[in-house]
């Protein structure tokens, strides 16, 4: 709180806020602020967390996904016949003509 003179320290953010930024536990532990102000630490000790049970299940479905074969595209039918070329011309003849 930049009229506060007032940083404070705690968890990530649940939602964009235009003031604050998620740090690193390497950067929060080494975080000071300018002279005069004071640093609120919500959390004294930053503990790291792994991935949760739902973020695993994320990811395999999601590997599972790219690993699935896909249908080619299914290429379209010439609409004209190429009678002959000359040179980059060609003489083309549509369908019923």
């Amino acid at each position: 709180m930049y009229s506060d003179s007032t940083a404070v320290l705690g968890p990530l953010a649940q939602l964009a806020e235009p003031h604050s930024y998620d740090l690193c536990s390497e950067h929060a532990g080494r975080l000071t602020a300018p002279r005069g102000w004071e640093v609120v630490r919500l959390t004294p000790e930053f503990i790291p967390t792994g991935p949760s049970p739902d973020d695993l299940l994320a990811l395999a479905d999601a590997v599972r996904e790219a690993g699935r074969p896909r249908a080619l595209p299914v290429e379209p039918e010439p609409a004209a016949t190429e009678i002959t070329r000359r040179g980059h011309l060609r003489v083309l003849r549509g369908e019923g003509g």
